[in-house]
């Protein structure tokens, strides 16, 4: 497969501070990639070393096969860039922001038409290209940001939380449009706080920790590092001390918690667990009101590596 992204050794220091340590990896045509880790993680100074805005000690950064400088404008224009933070001109509407992105680019005017109505559809912003960005709802805003940075059609996509603040519809239509990039040919780098999202989208992902990888793969193989096997949540106002110490004493239990009248109980092998569990319920006559099971989640994996959540 052929890479887009070829980083080697790379190290970084802001003052005393090793922001990225001896890091390696790479990225493949056609993958979204999801780049996860703690705030301080060394997340945002690997996509700005990435792409030149930031300079760093040691190390080789390649994209496209090259090494980018101030004067890349080549391998610039196959790049598109979404920070977390809109940036469009207050004073155009959502027609001229996204004509003035794309122009940067794109010279020939009736292609760029073209190109921007076509990002227009594709963040759906049709009943909107009249509207000046103090007219839009933040989802909207988000969406009209999107497609300034894509309008030109790059090949490499840096995406940098791009749903915060959104409501569920703009959420599901950027989502939506992300998946249509990527299927159109785009390859992704993808950063969020939001471990949903990365079971949705995301074919690889790589965990970083204090400047280094701690991990990567699949949401399969990141899934089987976790020695918890399942999870059964029971809502239950009748869960007594007993139950708890019983369910302590199992081998196959890693933790148990009850609080609020749900008990959590996470076992370390898989071996019928939910049906013992309904059995001794039922032999101990605890009534409850819902059970179900759960395997391993993304966020279990992050826990076990960081000790934190993705959101905090």
């Amino acid at each position: 497969m052929k890479k887009v992204i070829e980083i080697k050794n790379l190290i970084k220091h802001y003052g005393n501070f090793l922001a990225l340590d001896n890091l390696s990896f790479d990225v493949y045509e056609r993958e979204i990639l999801g780049l996860l880790g703690p705030n301080g993680s060394g997340k945002t100074t690997t996509i700005n070393t990435i792409l030149s805005l930031l300079n760093y000690d040691s190390g080789k950064v390649k994209v496209f096969g090259e090494e980018i400088t101030s004067s890349s404008y080549d391998i610039k224009s196959k790049i598109g860039v979404i920070f977390q933070d809109v940036a469009v001109f207050d004073e155009l509407n959502v027609y001229d922001n996204i004509d003035y992105f794309c122009g940067l680019y794109i010279k020939d005017k009736k292609l760029r038409k073209k190109y921007i109505l076509e990002a227009i559809e594709l963040v759906g912003l049709k009943e909107f290209t009249n509207f000046y960005p103090k007219q839009l709802s933040g989802g909207l805003l988000r969406r009209l940001n999107i497609a300034c940075g894509i309008a030109h059609k790059p090949s490499l996509i840096f995406l940098d939380e791009p749903t915060v603040a959104v409501d569920p519809q703009s959420r599901n239509n950027i989502l939506e449009g992300i998946r249509k990039l990527n299927q159109m040919g785009a390859t992704i780098i993808y950063t969020t706080h939001y471990m949903e999202e990365v079971e949705q989208l995301c074919n690889r992902i790589i965990i970083m920790d204090k400047g280094r990888i701690i991990s990567e793969g699949s949401k399969e193989e990141l899934k089987k590092i976790v020695d918890v096997h399942e999870k059964v949540v029971v809502e239950s106002s009748e869960i007594n001390q007993k139950a708890i110490k019983y369910l302590e004493s199992l081998d196959s239990v890693e933790c148990v918690n009850y609080s609020n009248n749900e008990l959590y109980v996470t076992y370390n092998k898989d071996d019928n667990n939910l049906a013992n569990l309904i059995e001794y319920f039922k032999k101990e006559k605890i009534n409850f009101t819902r059970i179900y099971s759960e395997l391993p989640t993304l966020n279990d994996v992050f826990l076990h590596l960081t000790g934190k959540e993705l959101r905090d």
